[in-house]
Parts: C-alpha cells; sequence; structure tokens
C-alpha cells in the first residue's frame, strides 16, 4: 500500500476561489501536485471593493468546477483524497460558509476527514511551496489584508506574536491612499506601478511608530495624511504629482515594515526571516529587505510571487504539514463552523 497521502485544500476567505492538491509521503517535503485559482477582481472592481454577497455568490459558482481542474491536471480520481483541508477563518463570514461546506461535504461522501485550517497560517507557511523553503525557527513578517504582524515561529503551529499594528494594516494602507489617489481596485498594487515613476522624497509623510522601540505598527496617521496632501493638491492634479504622492506613500510604508522587520530579528537573535501575504509581493519591499537583511547577514525567504495572494494551495500545505508532524485534528462528523476573526496564537 502506498504511503502517499493527498490533501484536498480549499480556500474561500475573501475574493479567490482557490483549490489545489498537495501530497505527503513520510518525511519528505510536502509536494504542490496541482493548484487552480479564480479571482473576483474584475467583478469587485465596479464597487470600488469587496461585496461580500457577490463574494460568496461567485465562491458557489466557482468552487465545484475548479476542483474538477485540479483533479484533471494531477491525474487523480476523487476518490484518491485521503483529506480534505479548507480555511476555517479569519474573513468574510458568507465566503468562508462556501468552502467550509463544500469541504465538510465532500469529505464525507469520501468518508475521509476534514481539517480546517487558519487562513493566516497557510499564509505563513507558503514560503514552504517555493523552490527555497525556510527552516525552523525564524521571524515572520505577515502583511496580509488587513493583518500586519511580526511573529517568532519555532515550528508548525508555534507562533508567538512580536508585534502587530494598533490600526490600520499596511494593505490597508496601500488601498486607502490608492483610492485617495483615485486608483480602482484593488488599489495597492496600482498604487506600487504608479509609484515606479515618482520621486519618493517628493512629500514628507509620516512613519508611525518608527522610533517607538516595539515591533508594532500603526498605519491610519499615514492615511490621514496622504488625505490632507491630495486635499493640498487639488481635484486635478498632474500625473507626475499623482505619481510622486504614491512613491512617497510607498516608501513610507516600506521603510516602517523594513525597520520593524530589522527590529524583531535583533529582539528574537534569529538570522531568518519569512515574507508572506499580499504585500509581500511588492518589489521596493522586496529591494529593501534584501539589501539590508543581507548586510547583517539574515536569509530572507517569500512565497512564489504567484502565491502571495489567497489560493488553495497555501490551505493544503499547511494541513500537509500538520498532518506530517501528527498535529491534524481531523473531524470525521460532518460539523464545522467558520470563525472570521480568529487569532493566529490561539489557533
Amino acid at each position: 500500500m502506498s504511503s502517499v497521502q493527498r490533501v484536498l485544500g480549499f480556500e474561500s476567505s475573501c475574493d479567490e476561489t482557490g483549490v489545489a492538491l498537495v501530497e505527503v509521503d513520510g518525511d519528505k517535503p510536502p509536494r504542490l501536485v496541482a493548484q487552480a485559482l479564480h479571482s473576483q477582481i474584475s467583478m469587485h472592481q465596479a464597487y470600488g471593493g469587496v461585496v461580500p454577497e457577490l463574494a460568496s455568490r461567485d465562491h458557489v459558482r466557482r468552487v465545484l468546477p475548479l476542483t474538477r481542474e485540479v483533479l484533471s491536471q494531477a491525474g487523480v480520481a476523487l476518490q484518491d483524497v485521503d483529506l480534505v483541508a479548507y480555511t476555517q477563518g479569519p474573513g468574510l463570514a458568507g465566503a468562508l460558509l462556501v468552502g467550509a461546506g463544500v469541504a465538510v461535504s465532500l469529505a464525507a461522501a469520501l468518508d475521509v476527514p476534514a481539517l480546517p485550517i487558519h487562513h493566516l497560517e497557510g499564509h505563513l507557511l507558503s514560503p514552504f511551496l517555493s523552490a527555497d523553503p525556510p527552516e525552523f525557527p525564524f521571524v515572520a513578517l505577515l502583511v496580509s489584508g488587513g493583518h500586519t504582524q511580526l511573529m517568532r515561529v519555532d515550528d508548525v503551529g508555534s507562533y508567538e506574536i512580536l508585534g502587530e499594528t494598533i490600526d490600520d494594516a499596511a494593505g490597508e494602507a496601500f488601498d486607502k491612499s490608492a483610492k485617495l489617489l483615485g486608483l480602482p481596485y484593488p488599489g495597492g498594487p496600482h498604487l506600487a506601478r504608479m509609484a515606479e515613476f515618482g520621486n519618493p522624497a517628493a512629500f514628507e509623510l509620516p512613519r508611525p511608530l518608527l522610533h517607538s522601540g516595539r515591533p508594532d505598527f500603526s498605519f491610519a496617521g499615514l492615511k490621514t495624511a496622504v488625505l490632507t496632501q491630495v486635499k493640498r493638491i487639488g481635484e486635478s492634479p498632474c500625473e507626475q504629482t499623482k505619481a510622486d504622492l504614491a512613491a512617497s506613500t510607498q516608501a513610507a510604508i516600506v521603510e516602517v515594515l523594513v525597520k520593524k522587520s530589522l527590529l524583531a530579528l535583533k529582539e528574537t537573535g534569529l538570522k531568518r526571516l519569512v515574507v508572506a501575504g499580499g504585500v509581500g509581493a511588492n518589489v521596493k519591499l522586496r529591494e529593501q529587505l534584501n539589501a539590508v537583511c543581507a548586510k547583517r547577514g539574515v536569509r530572507v525567504h517569500y512565497p512564489e510571487l504567484s502565491l502571495c495572494t489567497d489560493n488553495g494551495a497555501m490551505i493544503a500545505m499547511a494541513a500537509a504539514l500538520r498532518v506530517q508532524r501528527g498535529m491534524a485534528r481531523p473531524r470525521r462528523d460532518g460539523g464545522f463552523e467558520v470563525r472570521p476573526r480568529w487569532d493566529l496564537s490561539a489557533a
């Protein structure tokens, strides 16, 4: 009998529907076999942000076709799946219910266990899917959506929060500043692209808590400062002025993230940093972290760019790593709950 276990993972916490298949073979690193992802960006652009009801309905439409696509890519039958994993939270309640409901129903039909996974743990462990996976222990900079946290990670399930945002997260600062500049949803990537043509020193913007001596974050004041500058430059600024403000905004966010990461590394004495989450795809953040960490002998690890946003692969991988360590607590009773708010340290 084969020792290989196949984990089918579902992600539906917000505006991406992700399905993936990961294989676990003894103590070997889990292997991503196939994945499929549908983004709802084009649907939500007309509203300037995610509409929860529309997101939930679209997950319903997409999840089964994506599952068939993944199984076809992998060349395996549904009956070959040994475990079904799904995002339990945090996220939008309705969206979470779609993925959880499908996953648990599928597990019951196959008579296999279902395993709930924390969305942020998925992001945190996503670099293990890269060509250069990290080793424990490490400091993690988690910058995903409404979350900005620095954590000490000693192993799967062993997470100590070193610092986190006390108001807006870095991703929210990017998106809200972009909206103030009249950029389309999702704002962060558009702001980063516009910033390429701007002068990052053109506007003097605050770096909240930069010198607090603690690895905590605050970005609400930066958003307010951007609003003040937008009002000052008027309703019809030239494109260069907008690019300068975009570049100055990005520079402020990146400087805070870099300095706080270095502080966390110094406090822990660790020489390995993992950056995960959507903002982890930001080119300037990667450039500056790579430069300062190289000078300090710190290794930096990132997920592949395609895995920075929400995806099923990170959920399947997190489940696979828990299975491999004997930490999984799957259910077979067909019951489930979703947790729209959920502290990772309590997972």
